[in-house]
């Protein structure tokens, strides 16, 4: 059980706000949430609100770099358990999938930051976000052709590419239809399809 907001550290309830905004954002329009709701959600005014963060931009931007940290974390320990780059990336797969599915919040504020117009640090912080994964799996995808269980041939910033645009399809589907849950149950489908079309030619 969560003690009060009143007795917990600083840092704890910073986090606290993070996970909250997260929830909003699962419920409504990222765009909509206001620092009024989120104090509300945590049983605050908005006064103890702004003494942890200066302004909401000061809010999304902790969010992002929540979002960057466990997301990452999570990517890297499944790769780093699996047996071969091939396998790696299909745990990875599956740990994007589940982390969203666990935080449906996530991805519509990042297609949200996205979204924005101009260069706010939030934007930024997705924009480098995607550029890390990206490299993560350029390395996967580049052990993976040096063991021979690619396609020689593969180009692997496009495959990179199209592994990405292929999360990104299966939760954009998920959140047009209103279920959550479809993501896992679609992904093995389409991992299985990604596979095929990486995978050594005969």
């Amino acid at each position: 059980m969560r003690r009060p907001l009143k007795y917990l550290p600083a840092d704890e309830r910073r986090a606290v706000t993070v996970e909250t905004v997260v929830e909003l954002a699962a419920e409504q329009n990222p765009s909509d949430i206001t620092t009024a709701a989120i104090a509300q959600r945590m049983g605050l005014t908005q006064g103890a609100l702004f003494r942890h963060f200066p302004n909401k931009d000061a809010i999304l931007e902790a969010v992002m770099a929540w979002v960057a940290e466990r997301l990452l974390a999570r990517l890297d320990e499944a790769a780093r358990t699996a047996g071969t780059p091939l396998a790696a990336l299909e745990a990875v797969f599956t740990a994007h999938i589940d982390f969203v599915t666990r935080h449906p919040g996530v991805p519509r504020m990042m297609f949200g930051e996205l979204q924005r117009p101009g260069e706010t640090l939030p934007k930024k912080m997705v924009q480098t976000l995607i550029h890390g994964y990206g490299q993560r799996l350029q390395l996967l995808l580049d052990a993976g052709k040096a063991q021979g269980a690619l396609d020689q041939a593969l180009d692997v910033p496009a495959a990179a590419t199209l592994f990405i645009g292929s999360v990104q399809g299966l939760v954009m589907q998920s959140l047009l239809a209103g279920d959550v849950a479809r993501m896992g149950r679609d992904a093995p489908g389409v991992f299985a399809i990604y596979r095929r079309g990486i995978g050594s030619m005969p």
